[in-house]
């Protein structure tokens, strides 16, 4: 399969969510598991202002139609895997966008995961109630 060089593709992680993004010069349409971006994050505003981040940093606002897929997680670490995978996307675009998207925190991989449940507690860190007499 030949590399189409009008599309750029990276993918994203947060949390358990994984998003699979392709950029291409464009008009500004942005698709997230086919539909359309504020169809799919109409119930939280703030995911939409954080998955618009990275264009906002770089001035690249409405130059790019975006196609991402994502699964896992809640629409929140989905938000936030959409804009890890944008970052990257726009960097295989244009290299010299790598210094605002790092100073920006764009490019990190957020390594914060749900703490497992240890046996002989309750939750993860928390232990039964303790009763002194």
């Amino acid at each position: 399969m030949a590399k189409n060089p009008e599309r750029f593709y990276a993918t994203g992680k947060r949390k358990t969510a994984i998003a699979r993004v392709w950029i291409m010069p464009g008009s500004g349409k942005f698709k997230v598991n086919n539909k359309d971006f504020e169809d799919y994050f109409s119930d939280n505003v703030v995911a939409r202002h954080v998955v618009e981040q990275p264009f906002n940093v770089t001035g690249t606002s409405g130059k790019f139609d975006i196609i991402c897929t994502v699964k896992g997680g809640g629409k929140s670490a989905q938000a936030e895997a959409i804009r890890h995978g944008v970052a990257r996307a726009l960097i295989v675009y244009n290299e010299e966008l790598r210094p605002s998207l790092k100073k920006a925190g764009f490019l990190t991989r957020d390594a914060r995961v749900k703490e497992r449940k240890k046996y002989g507690l309750r939750g993860a860190r928390r232990g039964q109630q303790y009763s002194k007499r």
